[in-house]
């Protein structure tokens, strides 16, 4: 069999299954990566496991969103975060350093590993020929303590690329293009890999571009080979003795395919609401803009901030636009100000913020009311900038950078300008500074635990019969974000989860948590549309439902790393058989369901009963006996704690 790099990186980490699409696999884990906005639950679910220290090859510790230290409660997490990596053996960097995906690729990325991450962006590592996914805390925490993952066998999609970008066209475009064409749920199933004669002329960093937002597509992770992009970049950051090539067979068998030619290719941007609703920025060139916000993970390249320097330059902002740039780690930061790009960016008006998450989560940047921003980032879920009713539009920061100039949206290539010549340098700062290395036997270390660090709740299992009210019914496209928000209201709270629980889908109903705690001893249900639960793999949006009470929820289908995370947590996840029957419930109405663990098992089918309407629907799991049989038990935590008893693991 001809074999895609896809199929070799999982072939190389099989523990368990088959490669047969659909079918569940356990992969070892050679890396782990966590964030503090779910790091420091990650830490606490490591720590309830009682395990001295990972057994990873690497486990790294970023601390990148969580930055604004407006009360105690972000340092208080910092300081607790850097205790847990000296006790239990784990690469901490501190504050400021960068957002985790760069920072990693950096100076922890190799060719041919596999990575876990608490975040789903961390995908990005594709880049480097890695299989690299995100998954939910708990999941990232049995990695740790080196059990495999388990994920259902993706397939693999082929996307050959050709020619080159043209001018005033770049990475972000060719990913704006996949959404445009496949929308956010067309990757759903499947590792988007990357191939052709076009890569010859897509850098290492253009390609974290792409497999950054290969989330925004839903997809289980993004891979491209290792070859000489990547060989060059290993070397630039002074790592190029851990190259190793990774390229697919002549004629390697996909299972879908598509092809891009990036000659054909011109600015596109993303409209408010979704990644998925892109549109030529010509069809929407001329509207007033109040911001334009360049960096962070979905483009941390040296590359977007030298562009972005190199169209500035000589130039003023529009007086009504604030530039804010975001630089992706520190390293690149250095580099800016060593190459005289900084002081460019800074002359021509540009606000510039710590090495960071910031704007992109909601941690500081802010838009004006109802006024546009243009951002790099990889999202703009509805208020996810901070903002209510936002105008968040995605772009490239040729376009971003252009506009700023002009004050209106803007097709670069209409500016008047010449695009300007840049070449990747021979030679960069290398920064390690910052990163805090595992010491010796974490023993004797102590976890710094603030005030706002409380125990993890503990959840019976489940029951032999669920009977409540439907507290809420959504549409299509939920993310985590509408089901817990992020930003610096609600992420302070993160390791908090009594506390945290209230702002559950607090921006689309302020009467859900009240109304949850009713019938929090009882039990109750969310009614779910399509993709539900896209976006972030942060857990705490089924941590925290599941502390109000959530016992199952019924929706047309769910994203991959949420549906999983409400396996972890002990809520019943089950797809609609019938679409229709979504039409016919309504909220308030009291559901049910007899025999519930013996249906489970049997499954995958589950009789629903409405008792308000006197009806009945037909909905089905599709959890493996593994997952199903952690639902049963109350959560991943419950399971692993019968294993032990039964001394299955040790």
């Amino acid at each position: 069999m001809r074999k895609t790099v896809a199929q070799k990186l999982i072939e190389s980490h099989i523990v368990s299954g088959k490669m047969r699409a659909g079918e569940e696999i356990a992969l070892r884990i050679d890396q782990t990566l966590t964030q503090d906005a779910t790091g420091t639950l990650v830490m606490l679910e490591f720590e309830a496991m009682n395990m001295p220290r990972v057994r990873t090859e690497l486990s790294a510790q970023y601390v990148d969103h969580n930055l604004l230290q407006m009360d105690f409660k972000n340092p208080d997490d910092h300081l607790f975060l850097k205790s847990a990596c000296e006790k239990f053996g784990i690469w901490y960097s501190r504050p400021g350093n960068g957002v985790s995906h760069p920072v990693h690729m950096e100076h922890f990325g190799v060719p041919g590993k596999t990575l876990l991450g608490s975040d789903s962006h961390t995908c990005s590592a594709g880049s480097l020929g890695m299989l690299a996914m995100g998954a939910g805390g708990l999941e990232v925490s049995m990695a740790m303590a080196g059990e495999p993952y388990f994920v259902k066998m993706p397939l693999i999609m082929g996307v050959k690329l050709t020619g080159s970008l043209p001018d005033w066209v770049s990475a972000k475009d060719v990913i704006l293009e996949m959404l445009r064409r496949h929308g956010v749920a067309g990757g759903a199933g499947k590792i988007i890999e990357y191939y052709g004669p076009g890569l010859e002329t897509l850098s290492a960093m253009d390609r974290h571009v792409i497999a950054n937002m290969g989330a925004e597509l839903g997809a289980t992770t993004t891979v491209f080979p290792s070859d000489a992009a990547v060989r060059r970049y290993l070397k630039l950051n002074g790592r190029g003795n851990l190259f190793r090539e990774i390229t697919a067979d002549k004629d390697a068998d996909y299972d879908s395919s598509d092809e891009i030619h990036l000659s054909e290719l011109e600015p596109l941007i993303a409209l408010p609401g979704s990644p998925g609703n892109v549109v030529p920025v010509t069809e929407v060139a001329g509207k007033e803009i109040y911001q334009s916000y360049i960096g962070s993970s979905a483009n941390p390249g040296l590359r977007d901030f030298a562009i972005t320097a190199l169209i500035l330059e000589g130039k003023q902002v529009h007086d009504r636009v604030s530039l804010d740039l975001n630089p992706a780690s520190r390293q690149i930061l250095e580099t800016l100000t060593a190459t005289g790009y900084l002081q460019k960016l800074i002359h021509s008006g540009a606000r510039i913020h710590q090495a960071g998450c910031n704007g992109c989560i909601g941690m500081g940047q802010a838009p004006a009311t109802g006024k546009i921003s243009l951002r790099t980032v990889p999202r703009n879920f509805p208020g996810r900038s901070g903002t209510k009713n936002d105008q968040v539009y995605l772009c490239s920061p040729e376009t971003a950078a252009a506009s700023a100039l002009t004050g209106v949206i803007t097709d670069p290539r209409r500016s008047g300008m010449d695009y300007p010549n840049y070449h990747d340098p021979e030679k960069i700062i290398l920064n390690k500074e910052m990163l805090i290395a595992p010491k010796g036997e974490g023993d004797s270390v102590e976890l710094q635990k603030g005030p706002n660090i409380k125990p993890l709740p503990s959840f019976a299992p489940m029951p032999e019969r669920l009977e409540g009210p439907v507290l809420l019914k959504v549409g299509d496209d939920i993310s985590t974000d509408d089901i817990m928000p992020a930003g610096a209201k609600v992420l302070p709270f993160r390791s908090n989860i009594p506390e945290i629980s209230k702002f559950t889908f607090s921006r689309m109903d302020d009467t859900f948590f009240e109304r949850a705690v009713k019938f929090r001893e009882k039990g109750s249900f969310i009614i779910g549309g399509a993709n539900y639960g896209q976006g972030s793999s942060r857990e705490h949006a089924a941590l925290a439902p599941r502390y109000l009470g959530i016992k199952g929820i019924i929706a047309k289908s769910f994203a991959r790393i949420h549906g999983q995370n409400l396996c972890n947590f002990g809520i019943l996840p089950l797809a609609f058989v019938e679409p229709g029957d979504w039409e016919r419930i309504n909220r308030d109405d009291v559901l049910a369901i007899e025999d519930v663990r013996k249906s489970v098992r049997n499954g995958p089918y589950i009789t629903v009963y409405n008792r308000t309407k006197n009806e009945v629907y037909k909905t089905m799991h599709r959890m493996s006996s593994r997952q199903a049989e952690i639902v049963l038990a109350g959560g991943l935590i419950n399971h692993i704690k019968s294993r032990k008893r039964s001394g299955e693991v040790s």
